[in-house]
């Protein structure tokens, strides 16, 4: 295996130094991703005598992209951990099994979606409110879900076998690759919105190459193969047992934008509502960071949970937790201490920069508590904890925030008031029972083991 380069060593060796390792490369790919869609934004938003119903529509497209992530993420942030776990075991074949049978899911989902989505997108959309102008875009994206499939379902294989750089990568090559097409088939060849989707679809594809290069090449411990691809049920129903968090979290984001919007559109206006779009997208500069150092951590954790290393499942645990709650602490003092700097950056207009600013401050005064909760919350997926952490995922947002959002405003005199301080409070009770359910229940998980047996020290 000399030809591993930069894969780590999850059983051995400095736990911080292991996780800088995995984290830094997850992280910067996330703010990747989110810096290459403020660019695709800018250049779709820039066409000619349609870009701001472009715009609107790429909006509009926005919960069917976040359903089509969350089926993707359902086999890949299921299936990841539980093929680490195997690896810490040396149970090879169990975890390329575990490898075969999320690529044929993935694929299921692919022509299921595609389907479903390009007979119906067309109507869903015009339901939201999008133009004609924009559906050309639905309809393209939709025949490359099987490419979005294959990057988001497969890359986190590629992340828990230690190979962070190359993970990273497929982020960076397919962002880079829709940066250049996109100003050539937009404007260069007039081809408008479909030029944007091509563009995209295009970019997703060379991401996907990239993906299954790697999983079919000499470097991989986990290789791709047809004889692992037999779905069978005692292998594919734990890792969807265990993605169904990431799947509830990543599905009912849109109910979550619907929510907030419906609210502060009745109580505080069009004001309120651009507000929260900019909090949203400044709230995005916490979350997406600490889902990479996440992303670092599980890896570390998963493996020697498998090889029944408790210690360093515990030092793996207080590494992770460490830093979400740090950078979540930093970020929670800045927007708080400097929230017309961030507003700033969205929007010149003086008006909703200053009530943002007023509005920033109470949405997130208790945003240092989601470094808490992820870190705990996805503690729980490393170590294979299929029910409670899906009942800690839907806590924050389907039990908490969403029927506070509606009962708070009903309940103080300032209503307004009331729909952005159902985030902080959601917050920081969600913070508390995911660390407490997990501070009191760590020992007894590691201890029972991946197996079931008493784990070794």
């Amino acid at each position: 295996m000399a030809a591993q380069g930069t894969k780590q060593d999850m059983g051995s060796g400095s736990i911080p130094k292991l996780m800088l390792n995995l984290a830094i490369p997850a992280v910067v790919a996330q703010l990747i991703n989110m810096l290459y869609n403020i660019v695709d934004r800018i250049y779709i938003g820039h066409i000619p005598d349609a870009g701001a119903s472009a715009l609107t529509g790429v909006g509009l497209f926005l919960p069917i992209l976040m359903m089509i992530n969350a089926f993707a993420m359902l086999a890949g942030s299921g299936g990841a951990p539980r093929a680490a776990i195997a690896m810490g075991k040396k149970d090879l074949e169990s975890a390329r099994k575990i490898l075969g049978n999320c690529f044929s899911l993935l694929m299921i989902f692919s022509v299921m979606l595609t389907v479903l989505f390009y007979l119906f997108a067309p109507q869903l959309l015009r339901l939201f409110g999008a133009s004609d102008v924009t559906l050309p875009y639905a309809r393209i994206y939709i025949l490359g879900i099987v490419f979005v499939m294959i990057v988001m379902g497969l890359n986190p294989f590629i992340t828990t076998q230690g190979f962070a750089k190359f993970s990273m990568l497929t982020t960076v090559v397919g962002a880079v690759c829709n940066i250049i097409l996109d100003p050539i088939l937009i404007f260069g060849l007039g081809m408008g919105v479909r030029g944007a989707a091509i563009a995209t679809v295009i970019s997703q594809a060379v991401s996907a190459v990239w993906v299954l290069c790697f999983l079919r090449g000499s470097r991989t411990i986990l290789k791709l193969s047809l004889r692992d691809m037999k779905l069978e049920a005692p292998v594919i129903l734990p890792c969807l047992a265990l993605g169904i968090s990431t799947f509830v979290m990543l599905s009912t984001e849109s109910i979550l934008n619907i929510s907030f919007n419906s609210s502060l559109s009745r109580f505080g206006g069009d004001v309120a509502v651009g507000a929260m779009t900019i909090i949203s997208s400044c709230s995005q500069l916490i979350t997406l960071p600490l889902q990479g150092i996440c992303q670092g951590g599980q890896p570390i954790m998963s493996y020697n949970f498998g090889a029944g290393k408790k210690e360093r499942v515990k030092q793996a645990f207080r590494c992770q937790f460490t830093a979400c709650t740090a950078y979540a602490s930093l970020m929670w003092l800045l927007m708080l201490l400097f929230p017309q700097m961030f507003a700033g950056i969205f929007s010149s207009d003086g008006a909703l920069v200053e009530y943002t600013v007023w509005a920033m401050r109470i949405y997130m005064a208790g945003i240092f508590s989601t470094g808490i909760q992820i870190g705990c919350q996805q503690t729980f997926m490393a170590l294979g904890q299929a029910k409670i952490s899906l009942l800690m995922a839907c806590l924050r947002k389907l039990v908490l925030l969403i029927p506070l959002i509606f009962i708070l405003p009903r309940i103080l005199p300032d209503q307004v008031f009331g729909v952005f301080v159902a985030e902080p409070v959601s917050d920081i009770l969600a913070a508390t029972v995911t660390a407490t359910m997990l501070f009191t229940r760590l020992n007894g998980i590691l201890d029972r083991g991946a197996g079931g047996q008493k784990a070794q020290a």
